[in-house]
């Protein structure tokens, strides 16, 4: 199963989560006690405003109104208890009021925030269907496992991409990083993405196919006005092209700028640094360069972690960068799937909860014999 994840951190447990929801009526009776308990003079019970106040922040309106209706006569009643006058067991009553009102709009307006936000998250999981889809959890001999975390708490999407597709040239896989956050990225990362999609079933070689990449960048931050994109003239992305040949047992790479892939196999963990540098994508043409494939063995149960640079460049309270290949090398017997879950958990607790860049993940293991590949691409598999 594809692991697909984007949560920051662990929710509150059930338990909390409803003794916070019933924060405003505990608090409610802890003044209420408190008001019966001491003297007259300290007034404890005009602290009770404060109760529909809080319910404002997680409460229905209705819910709302009605606490504050209920602390209005429990005031009324402390107010009489005590034989306070009548003027201060008006102003009491009507300072209230108002709080109790004031409260029942904040929850309104909360409440319609909370629906528009909720409208605004279905577009992003719309946008996310498009940009980073599903990657199947087999293609082929090959399988793959995925892992993505948005930099934003409650974000969706992000810059970092990831794509895969069973071809007659074997099975290639697409990680990248688009510089930049926002939607300027996400667009970017849609380009890249959707060309991907496209020209590996097209291009027999990975040279040709990271040049399409880069030229449908180029592309499409031309036709981008300034003020969507202001920084489309400096704007790129590093990625990683890798094309696994079962039948022939190599693995090629083409590395534009990217952190190098981990190769894990039985004796160790190698990181696959590209012999020859190629440029990024939309920065051929401004730096030189060619792109270049590097070739190494890949046989029956040799896996491969590609990732993006939000892994190895979280940090700890001390700003020590995260030690993704010396951590990787101990998760010994670990599978895909778990190896990517304990990577999110330990990047969470190696940064104190504090993420603050997209990471994007993926595991590809050798593990089947190899089998014949479509010659064209399947309904499935078109963007």
């Amino acid at each position: 199963m594809t692991t697909n994840q984007r949560r920051r951190r662990s929710g509150p447990p059930d338990r909390r989560r409803g003794l916070v929801n019933w924060s405003p009526v505990l608090l409610a009776c802890l003044i209420g006690a408190l008001a019966l308990a001491t003297p007259r003079q300290f007034a404890i019970s005009r602290l009770l405003a404060a109760a529909p106040a809080l319910a404002a922040s997680m409460w229905s309106v209705a819910a709302t109104v009605l606490l504050g209706l209920a602390t209005l006569a429990a005031v009324v009643c402390v107010q009489l208890a005590f034989h306070m006058p009548a003027t201060a067991t008006a102003f009491a009553a009507a300072a209230l009021a108002a709080v109790t009102a004031a409260a029942g709009y904040a929850a309104h307006v909360r409440l319609h925030r909370e629906h528009t936000l909720s409208q605004v998250r279905s577009v992003a999981e719309a946008a996310q269907a498009v940009v980073l889809r599903p990657v199947p959890p087999r293609l082929g001999p090959v399988g793959i496992e995925t892992l993505y975390l948005a930099a934003a708490e409650e974000a969706r999407i992000g810059g970092d991409f990831y794509e895969a597709v069973n071809t007659p040239h074997g099975v290639r896989v697409l990680i990248g990083d688009v510089r930049g956050k926002g939607l300027s990225a996400v667009g970017v990362a849609s380009a890249v993405t959707n060309c991907f999609r496209e020209a590996a079933y097209d291009e027999p070689d990975l040279t040709r196919l990271a040049r399409r990449l880069d030229t449908s960048m180029v592309r499409y931050t031309a036709t981008m006005a300034p003020s969507a994109l202001p920084d489309a003239g400096e704007g790129f992305a590093t990625a990683v092209l890798a094309q696994i040949r079962p039948g022939v047992g190599g693995l090629d790479l083409v590395n534009c700028g990217h952190p190098p892939p981990l190769l894990m196999r039985r004796d160790g963990v190698v990181a696959l640094e590209p012999a020859a540098a190629s440029p990024p994508l939309n920065m051929a043409a401004l730096i030189g360069g060619e792109y270049t494939v590097d070739t190494v063995p890949f046989v029956l149960g040799d896996r491969l972690l590609l990732y993006t640079d939000g892994v190895t460049e979280t940090r700890d309270a001390a700003g020590v960068f995260f030690p993704l290949e010396q951590w990787v090398d101990r998760q010994d017997g670990v599978s895909d799937r778990k190896l990517l879950e304990l990577l999110h958990e330990r990047l969470l607790v190696y940064s104190g909860g504090a993420l603050d860049d997209d990471i994007a993940a993926l595991v590809v293991h050798y593990d089947a014999p190899a089998t014949a590949v479509p010659a064209t691409p399947t309904s499935a598999s078109r963007p």
